[in-house]
């Protein structure tokens, strides 16, 4: 099973949305199972640095299926993943990129979002995911 593209624009609607109601400008990105990008927006004043973020966070999410958050949690000096954010051509490793799960909880894609706290960003994606479900 793969995310659709019907999907991932439901997913990016709701996380513009979302974006807005916090008064903020976010970089929203939407990959399929494979991690290849299906759905982007760059919203109007989003910082450009973001755009490449919010691709990695959504990458990383499905490359690894869990939260970005909680990789970096892992990843801290002594974790068990230290210094994975140096792996496959880099990865983001803050809060911001969440997978996305099929109805029989298989990853079939993942959004990542950049462009303001951390808080934000997960905030955002979660919007975007329950779009999705």
């Amino acid at each position: 099973m793969n995310l659709t593209l019907a999907q991932a624009e439901a997913a990016v609607k709701a996380a513009k949305e979302k974006a807005a109601a916090l008064n903020t400008l976010m970089n929203i990105a939407v990959v399929d199972a494979g991690a290849n990008l299906i759905a982007f927006v760059h919203m109007d004043g989003a910082w450009l640095g973001s755009i490449d973020i919010s691709m990695r966070k959504a990458r990383t999410a499905r490359f690894f299926n869990m939260n970005t958050g909680d990789i970096g949690q892992l990843s801290q000096p002594g974790g068990p993943l230290y210094n994975i954010e140096h792996s496959n051509g880099g990865l983001i490793t803050f809060p911001g990129g969440i997978p996305v799960k099929d109805s029989k909880g298989m990853v079939i894609g993942a959004i990542g979002v950049s462009g303001s706290t951390v808080e934000n960003d997960h905030a955002v994606a979660e919007a975007g995911l329950k779009a999705i479900s």
